[in-house]
């Protein structure tokens, strides 16, 4: 798998939890997903908060889990 199979959307923080994982509703799907924060964002100490906006990746094996790469 490379880095293109990635699917890439945005969505909006809607719930914290603990372990920088994040609920996120996707804007052009009303779907509510599980989101980590990428390791970039946790090495430039990034923070997301309740409400932010978020680009975040999914694998196109599990749609239910994908990666915040994008803070906006």
């Amino acid at each position: 798998m490379s880095k293109e199979d990635n699917i890439t959307t945005t969505g909006t923080v809607v719930e914290v939890l603990p372990n920088t994982l994040f609920r996120v509703k996707l804007d052009q799907i009303d779907k509510v997903v599980v989101g980590h924060l990428s390791g970039r964002m946790r090495k430039y100490n990034i923070k997301v908060l309740l409400g932010d906006k978020v680009d975040i990746e999914f694998s196109p094996y599990d749609m239910d889990k994908g990666r915040i790469t994008r803070r906006n």
